[in-house]
C-alpha cells in the first residue's frame, strides 16, 4: 500500500492549523508556507498522475482496514487528472492573491484556502459516498469563509444565499446515502458497483430514488438548469482570486455525476435506465444556452463571467449526458479548458475592478494598465467563447463529434452552435466598451488606481500559457482523457484493486 494517495489531503490539513496557530500575526510566514506547499501538492499530484497514466489504479487504505469494511482513497487516471488541476489552480491563485494583497484584506485567507484544497482533494480521491458527503461539506464551510472575505453586506447576503442552498443539496445527499444503504448495505463506490447489479428487477424502486437524489445534488454543485440560481450572485460577489478558484467547484459535480453513474450506475443499469437521458442532457443543453444569453445580457462584468460558468458547465453537462467513452473524453477535455478559462477570466474581472468605479459595462476612462489587461481579457474571451486556435474550440469539436451517435444529435449541434456565437457577441460587446471606447474618452486627470503588480499578471499570463499549452498539446492531452474515459467504462480494474487488496478484514474474511 502506497502513502502517496493520501498526501495531497493531509499536506493542507497539516498547513491551515499551522499558519493559524504558528503564523498567525505573520503574513510572509503565511505566503511563503502556501506558496511550498502548493507546489509540493503540484510535485505529488503530478508524480500520481504520472503513475496512473499507464492504467494502474492505486488504493490507499485508512488504517489499512480493507474495503468496503474501511476507508480508502483511489488514485485512477480521472481523480489524479483532477488533483494535478487543482494544484496547479491554488498555486496560480495564491500567487494572485499575493500580489494583489487580497490575502491582506480579512484573516485567515490561507488557511481557508487550505482547507478549500483539502476538501476538493479529498472529494476527487475518495472512494467512499459518505466521505465524499464528508468532504463536500469541508469545501462548504471553507467556501464560505473565503466568500465573505473582507467582508461587505452584499457579499455576506450571496454567501448566506450559496449556503443556504448547498445545505439543502446536503440534505438531499443524506437522503439518498441512507436509501443506498439500506438497498444495498454498503457505500464503498467499488462495491455498490456490484451490488446494484444483484438488485432485482421488482426491487428498484429504491436504488432508483436513490439514483434521482444523487443526480439532483451533484446537480446543485455542477449548477445545471433549473439548480444555478446560486451560482451568478454568489460568483461575481466573491473576491477575485475566490473566484478563480471556485472554477474548481463546479467541476466537482461534474466529476462527481462522471465517477457514479459511470461505474455505479451506469446506462445499462435496469434500475436507473433512462435517467441519463430523459433529462439530464435537456438540462444541460438548457444550461448552455440560459448560460450564453446570460453572457449577452449581463450589465456588469463579473456577472458577465458568472454566466459564462454556467455556459461552460452546460458543454460539459452536454457531453457527459451522452455517456459514451468518445463524449466523456471530449468532457474532460474541456473541463480542463473550462477551469483554466474561467479562472483567468476572474483575476482580470479583478483586475480591472481595482482600476474603475464600478464593473458595469459603460464606457469609462482607460484602467491602468490597460494595454495588458485587454490583451489578457481578449485571449481569455476567445478560449471562453469557443473561437479557434485556442482549446476551448478544439473541445467544442470533440463534443460535437461526440454527439454524432446520439438521436438528439440535431438538438445538440443546434444549441452548441447558436449558443457560441451569442456568446462571442457578448463578450465581444464586453471588450469594445471596456477597452475600445475607453479610449475615447478624454481624461484631465491621470486614472484612478494602480495597474496590476508584476506577480498578479505573472499569475494570469500563467493561466493564458496553460490554455495555450492545452491547445498545442491537445493531442496527448485527449489522449489521456480517452485514456480516463476508457477506464471508467471498464471499471473491473478499480473494483478488482479496491476489493481485493487484502487488507485487516478483507471480504473474504467476513463471508466465512
Amino acid at each position: 500500500m502506497t502513502h502517496w494517495i493520501i498526501l495531497p489531503v493531509m499536506l493542507p490539513a497539516m498547513v491551515a492549523p499551522f499558519i493559524i496557530l504558528a503564523a498567525r500575526y505573520h503574513m510572509s510566514i503565511q505566503r511563503v508556507t502556501t506558496v511550498a506547499s502548493m507546489i509540493a501538492l503540484i510535485a505529488l499530484a503530478a508524480g500520481l498522475a504520472w503513475q496512473a497514466s499507464d492504467g494502474t489504479v492505486t488504493v490507499y487504505r485508512l488504517g489499512d482496514w480493507a474495503a468496503p469494511f474501511g476507508i480508502v482513497l483511489v488514485a485512477d487516471k480521472l481523480s489524479t487528472m483532477m488533483v494535478l488541476l487543482t494544484a496547479i489552480l491554488g498555486l496560480i491563485v495564491s500567487l494572485y492573491a499575493i500580489g494583489s494583497r487580497w490575502d491582506e484584506q480579512g484573516r485567515h485567507f490561507h488557511a481557508l484556502l487550505q482547507f478549500q484544497i483539502m476538501g476538493i482533494m479529498g472529494a476527487f480521491l475518495t472512494g467512499d459516498l459518505f466521505n465524499l458527503f464528508v468532504f463536500f461539506e469541508i469545501l462548504l464551510i471553507a467556501s464560505y469563509g473565503l466568500m465573505i472575505h473582507s467582508g461587505g453586506n452584499k457579499r455576506l447576503r450571496a454567501g448566506v444565499q450559496y449556503v443556504l442552498f448547498n445545505l439543502l443539496g446536503s440534505t438531499l445527499f443524506l437522503f439518498a446515502l441512507a436509501a443506498i444503504y439500506a438497498e444495498t448495505g454498503t457505500l464503498n463506490m467499488a462495491d455498490l458497483a456490484e451490488r446494484a447489479q444483484m438488485v432485482s428487477a421488482d426491487e428498484t424502486v429504491g436504488l432508483r430514488i436513490a439514483a434521482v437524489l444523487l443526480i439532483l445534488v451533484f446537480a446543485v454543485k455542477a449548477a445545471v438548469v433549473p439548480l444555478h440560481f446560486w451560482l451568478p450572485s454568489s460568483y461575481a460577489q466573491a473576491p477575485g482570486p475566490v473566484a478563480a478558484l471556485f472554477a474548481i467547484m463546479t467541476k466537482v459535480g461534474a466529476y462527481a455525476i462522471i465517477r457514479v453513474y459511470t461505474m455505479i450506475f451506469p446506462p445499462e443499469l435496469e434500475a436507473t435506465a433512462g435517467l441519463h437521458t430523459d433529462w439530464l442532457l435537456p438540462a444541460a443543453l438548457i444550461s448552455l444556452a440560459l448560460g450564453m444569453v446570460g453572457v449577452l445580457a449581463a450589465k456588469t462584468l463579473d456577472r458577465l463571467v458568472a454566466f459564462s460558468v454556467i455556459g461552460s458547465m452546460g458543454m460539459v453537462m452536454t457531453a457527459v449526458a451522452l455517456f459514451s467513452e468518445e463524449a466523456i473524453a471530449a468532457a474532460l477535455y474541456y473541463i480542463i479548458h473550462s477551469t483554466l478559462a474561467a479562472a483567468a477570466l476572474f483575476l482580470i474581472t479583478d483586475m480591472i475592478r481595482q482600476g474603475r468605479a464600478d464593473l458595469r459595462l459603460t464606457a469609462q476612462a482607460p484602467v491602468p494598465g490597460h494595454l495588458l489587461i485587454a490583451g489578457l481579457f481578449m485571449t481569455s474571451a476567445i478560449a471562453m467563447a469557443g473561437l479557434p486556435p485556442l482549446s476551448g474550440f478544439v473541445g467544442k469539436l470533440l463534443i460535437l463529434d461526440a454527439s454524432y451517435a446520439s438521436p438528439l444529435m440535431p438538438w445538440v449541434w443546434s444549441v452548441i452552435l447558436i449558443s457560441s456565437l451569442i456568446g462571442i457577441v457578448g463578450f465581444a460587446r464586453a471588450g469594445s466598451t471596456l477597452f475600445w471606447k475607453a479610449r475615447s474618452i478624454e481624461t484631465e486627470t491621470a486614472p484612478e488606481g494602480t495597474p496590476p503588480s508584476a506577480l498578479s499578471a505573472i499569475a494570469v499570463g500563467g493561466l493564458i500559457a496553460l490554455l495555450i499549452a492545452h491547445t498545442v498539446f491537445a493531442g496527448p492531452a485527449y489522449r489521456y482523457t480517452a485514456g480516463a474515459a476508457a477506464q471508467l467504462f471498464a471499471p473491473e480494474a478499480y473494483i478488482d484493486t479496491v476489493l481485493n487488496t487484502p487488507g485487516k478484514l478483507s471480504p473474504k474474511t467476513e463471508e466465512n
